[in-house]
């Protein structure tokens, strides 16, 4: 049988909240085994964030759940001796580590790359942190602990998101954790490449304000190139582009030509546009979008949602629903793509979660196992992994070293 593309590759996940998860969550949907390390008692913080779904008196958190499939869990107290001890032992058979603890929090208790690199020379450890820590490109803020938000608002993408006359907003809840997962994971392949080239693993250094600001691209190219730092809520270079009411509910629009702007004109009846001065290129649509915008809304008033995605797209306008999770969920594309995996949790039922995007001809479906309960693979990893007798697993139970769950 075919086998998913890191069938044979151990990961070993120092990680919590999202970034960390997300990334090996997509190594694990790849064929990884991933054992992810948590503390004993508590687990990863997400297991306790809302919100929870319940079961015949079993909670779990949806967070945690949807980022924790097809992954195993060792519960391990890394602050003392002994378990440093068998984190040691458990790296030794690992390919790939991934940590998004603190800045610091390894380097503190001596588990880090450089040292267990000597006993493994061809591990791959990724290191998630918000502003990055390989040296030689330490910056000033490379202790800084950071979430999400921050890594948006330092980038500028928080800037240019919202209205002209309100504050900068954010976008959605983790993007920078979950583009930063993405983003590690193409590191660690292309550290696993590299590893089949030179039979030595290095260091995968990722910043989340490196990953957001690589991700607003646009700005830097305008400011460096034209000079201009584009603003909240002000067009300046193309017109129309946004999201624009219909009669019952909203459509995202974008004109980024004349050619596409030609054939919005004749949908709407409005040859004339095509050559007038105040709308004949993309400066000037930007320019005069208050002479434009009720135009567009005007016409569009007169259609539902669904016959002015249809009417565009038909004449070559390349436009789409505003969706609501509702709408997501119905949506036939959604379905035939399979994007919406169901995981059946063995205590809390089946939930649908977001299917890792990538689509392989050559390789099975992913494998759809429920997030683990907290220390469910400590004796396993313990006993079948690292060769531990009966009487060494006990004592590091009894002495609260490990948990089994």
């Amino acid at each position: 049988m075919t086998s998913r593309p890191l069938d044979g590759i151990r990961v070993i996940g120092l990680e919590q909240y999202m970034a960390g998860p997300y990334c090996t969550m997509l190594l694990a949907d790849a064929g990884a085994e991933v054992i992810k390390i948590e503390r004993p008692k508590y687990g990863d913080p997400r297991r306790s964030m809302p919100p929870f779904v319940e079961k015949d008196g079993t909670k779990k958190a949806a967070g945690y759940m949807g980022y924790n499939r097809n992954k195993k869990s060792l519960a391990l107290d890394l602050s003392k001796p002994e378990g440093q001890e068998i984190f040691k032992d458990l790296a030794k058979t690992a390919d790939v580590v991934v940590e998004n603890l603190r800045p610091g929090s390894m380097n503190k208790i001596g588990l880090t790359y450089e040292q267990l690199k000597e006993s493994n020379p061809k591990l791959i450890w990724a290191l998630i942190s918000g502003f990055g820590q390989l040296e030689g490109y330490r910056g000033p803020y490379a202790d800084r602990p950071a979430f999400d938000i921050v890594a948006e608002a330092m980038s500028g993408i928080m800037n240019l998101v919202g209205f002209e006359d309100k504050p900068p907003s954010w976008t959605i809840y983790g993007m920078a954790d979950i583009y930063t997962g993405m983003v590690t994971s193409q590191g660690i392949l292309q550290a696993l490449f590299m590893r089949e080239r030179t039979g030595k693993g290095q260091l995968v250094d990722s910043a989340m304000f490196d990953n957001m600001l690589s991700l607003n691209e646009s700005m830097v190219t305008l400011f460096s190139a034209a000079g201009q730092s584009p603003e909240r809520g002000v067009p300046k270079n193309l017109f129309p582009r946004g999201a624009f009411k219909t009669q019952d509910g909203y459509i995202a629009l974008n004109v980024p030509d004349n050619r596409i702007w030609g054939r919005l004109c004749e949908a709407m009846g409005r040859e004339d546009l095509k050559d007038d001065q105040r709308s004949k290129g993309g400066t000037e649509r930007a320019t005069n979008a208050k002479f434009l915008q009720p135009i567009i809304e005007d016409w569009l008033a007169t259609l539902t949602r669904d016959e002015a995605v249809n009417t565009l797209n038909e004449v070559g306008v390349p436009t789409g629903p505003v969706y609501t999770a509702e709408d997501v969920f119905q949506d036939p594309q959604v379905k035939a793509r399979g994007m919406l995996m169901p995981i059946d949790d063995p205590e809390v039922g089946e939930y649908a979660f977001t299917r890792s995007p990538i689509h392989l001809s050559e390789a099975p479906e992913l494998p759809k196992n429920a997030a683990p309960k907290l220390g469910g693979d400590t004796d396993w990893v313990l006993r079948d992994v690292l060769g531990y007798d009966d009487a060494k697993v006990s004592a590091l139970v009894e002495s609260e070293i490990v948990e089994i769950g």
